[in-house]
Parts: structure tokens; sequence; C-alpha cells
């Protein structure tokens, strides 16, 4: 857990696009937030012996979380750039058998379109569920990925970029292969539940029988308006998370992050894109908790009240890692995680985080199975994450206390203009 945490053609055949369904389902969800008080009423006066409350008379109006939209076409994907959301949802799908480039081609014109509705707060174009019926785009967000599997199914290896090539082996791994990987991969973030949910159960829908889920992740993070200023989130282990994330304001921001339109070593399918890495990182609690405050500062380099370096100062105050103690040693320790990470200690290396933190349940002895889906993007998985990691690999403090347990790297193309999909240019080109 590095600390830069936390930014159309038509159907071509007739699979491509499922059955009509009923008129009615292509309303806009913020459309029926007109018609709501109305028939709150009716529910009111028919089933009031039963249980139901009369909404009020006239309709209430989209909070601000829920009328926040984000635009699906773009320079870059959404999901990358926006600010955390408090409910998110991973999956990777795996090609059917047969399915090919054509199949694939289907599916994400598809899938652009549902993510497109979605996003803009309108129904699904078939089937739609209704389970965001009366909601609004909630900050929905819907990325879309490649696995290095996924050229090989498609007869696109020529095409797969060096950078897919599949992460090294690390000391922290205990790795499930069957959460692990995939050809295809969705991110999908919002600030409702339903409303994430929902884009989940869509898209799913939507890849029918050329694509079957591989694995699924649910996440969460704190709820906008839950703290009474803005603030850096925190993790399950009370951590502020995410103080040296690099922001789009910094001068190199672009570079690290996305791969640039023209003179990159990257296929030209790949401008504006991203490398995305998915860990899930297990969080041991039980070990974590039984440490003092002051020894799970040690651990981090960082005040644990509001993530100031312990050298003094504020959350963005600098560290000073020469400072010493009044017994000679140094007041950030060699090993701390902070230290580690900064990346002037790892030859400028730098990762966008936009994680999520999960639970699970717990294991037969109580022990919970909860902590972070870590996601982070990279213009190059090797300059950034697998840099990072090494150097972690060979040291952290934190490594006691986290298991990582799963592991994808997804080539994430640039955003789609209008009338396009995503990744038209890699199944057209």
């Amino acid at each position: 857990m590095p600390d830069q945490s936390l930014p159309q053609a038509p159907p071509s055949a007739a699979q491509d696009a499922p059955p009509q369904a009923p008129a009615d389902r292509g309303l806009s969800r913020r459309a029926l937030l007109g018609t709501a008080g109305a028939t709150g009423l009716v529910l009111g006066a028919a089933g009031g012996a039963v249980g139901y409350a009369a909404a009020p008379a006239s309709a209430t109006p989209l909070s601000s979380v829920g009328s926040d939209q984000v635009m699906f076409h773009g320079k870059h994907q959404p999901g990358i750039l926006q600010g955390l959301q408090a409910h998110g949802h991973l999956v990777a799908f795996d090609l059917t058998p047969g399915s090919g480039r054509t199949g694939a081609a289907a599916l994400l014109r598809r899938w652009s379109e549902t993510a497109r509705r979605l996003m803009a707060g309108e129904a699904a174009a078939h089937g739609d569920t209704d389970v965001a019926r009366d909601a609004g785009p909630s900050s929905l967000t819907v990325t879309f990925g490649f696995g290095h599997s996924f050229f090989a199914r498609t007869g696109l290896e020529k095409r797969r970029p060096v950078a897919l090539d599949p992460l090294p082996a690390f000391s922290s791994d205990h790795l499930d292969a069957r959460r692990s990987n995939g050809d295809l991969w969705v991110q999908i973030g919002a600030n409702d539940a339903l409303v994430a949910f929902h884009a989940l159960r869509a898209l799913q829908k939507d890849a029918g029988g050329v694509a079957r889920v591989r694995w699924q992740m649910n996440g969460f993070n704190r709820s906008p308006g839950a703290t009474a200023h803005p603030m850096t989130a925190r993790n399950l282990m009370g951590q502020v998370d995410g103080t040296r994330n690099p922001k789009p304001s910094d001068a190199d921001f672009d570079r690290r992050i996305f791969v640039p339109a023209s003179g990159s070593a990257d296929p030209a399918w790949m401008a504006n894109g991203s490398y995305v890495v998915v860990r899930r990182i297990r969080m041991l609690l039980d070990d974590w908790e039984q440490l003092s405050r002051a020894a799970q500062e040690q651990v981090i380099g960082r005040r644990k009240a509001d993530g100031a370096p312990l050298t003094g100062g504020t959350e963005t105050t600098g560290m000073d890692l020469e400072k010493t103690d009044a017994n000679g040693d140094l007041v950030i320790p060699l090993n701390a995680h902070a230290r580690i990470t900064r990346p002037d200690q790892n030859g400028g290396a730098a990762m966008l985080r936009r994680p999520f933190s999960y639970h699970d349940g717990f294991d037969a002895d109580g022990t919970p199975d909860a902590g972070l889906l870590f996601v982070c993007w990279q213009a190059d998985p090797l300059r950034g994450f697998v840099t990072v990691q090494r150097k972690l690999d060979r040291g952290d403090a934190l490594s006691r206390f986290v298991r990582h347990e799963a592991s994808g790297l997804f080539a994430v193309p640039g955003g789609a203009a209008e009338g396009e999909y995503v990744g038209q240019a890699l199944l057209e080109g």
C-alpha cells in the first residue's frame, strides 16, 4: 500500500442487441423524479393499512450526491481522475470459446452504450432492472480494460503492449489464480450502492454468451459529506491513506499516469490510456490492532490522528528524513512505509491510487477477511508499481500486517469519442 495513494457503430449481429424491453424502461431515471410525489401519495392511500407511509405532497429534488454526473465520452476513460467513490465493484470476465475478436467488439460496443446511458442517469436500453429507477447518476463511472490473455483469445497478439507482460512475483504474494487476471476488466464506482449494483448487473447481462464472470470484488469508501470538511480518506487500519497521491496540477502528472498520444513505445490504440494494477490486499487487522498507536505510527511514519509526518507539521508538510530524536535515532524509521514509498526514494516512480476498502466477512476463528482493493494507475507499470513494490519487498515495516491475495494488470485505452466505443481502435484498427 504505497503512500502515494489517494485522481458507435450499430450492432453487427443479432446477438449484439438483446430483445427489446417494454417502452417504459427507457424513461430517464431523473425524469421519473417529477412524478415521485404523486406516485407516493397513491401508494400511501392504497397501502396505508399495511404500513406504507404517504410521500410528501411535492417531489423532493435530487441531493447533490445523487445529481452529480460524470461524462462517459472524453480524452480519458472515466473512473481514473475522479475522486474516490463510496461504493465500487471490480469484475473480470473471460471470453467464451468461439467469441473471438468479433464477439469482443460487439460486447465492448454494448458495454460502452450501457455505461453511457447509466452514467447519464438513464435506464439501460434493454431489460433494465429498475434497481436505480428513482436515483440520479450519483457520480457513476464505468471503466474497461484488457488483460494479457485477451489478445491471444482475439488473435491480436501482435498488438499487445509490452507493458502488459505479467507482473513479477513478490515476497508478500499469496495469490489465488481464480481471483486474478482475466481477459476483460471492469471497474464500477458510484456514490450510491444501488446505482453501483445496477450498473454491475446491467453489464453482466450485456455480456450474454460472449463473456463469463471470472471474479468479482466489492468495495467501499467513506460517503461524501460524512466529514465536516473534505479530507483524505482513511483505510481499515485507521490510517490517513492518500497524502502523496499525484495531482493533475503536477507538471509531470500526464507523463507519469497516461500513455502519450505520440512518441511512445506503446501501440497507438493505447494513446491517452493508462495501465491499472489491481491487488486484493488483506490486512491482518487482529495483529495490527494489538500494536499501540505509537507503534503503528512508527510502522507508517505518519501520525494516525491527522496523517502528518512524525517529524512535524501538517499532513502535507514534507518529511525530514534526516531528523533524529534525543537518542540519535531517526524519527522516521528506515523501514517506515511512508519513507520507502516516497517517489524521491524510488527514482521518481509514482502511481495514481483510487482504492476501495473491502470486508468479506470473518474466518471460522473470527479473523476478519478485510483490507484494500488496491487500484493504481500509471503510464508504465514497470516503472510505477513494480519499482515501488520491489522496494517494499526489501524491508517495509508494514509487510508483517498485509498479504496480497489476488492480482491483475490491465491495459485501459483512452476514452471513447462521441459515436465510438471503448477499445474500437484496437478491435477495428
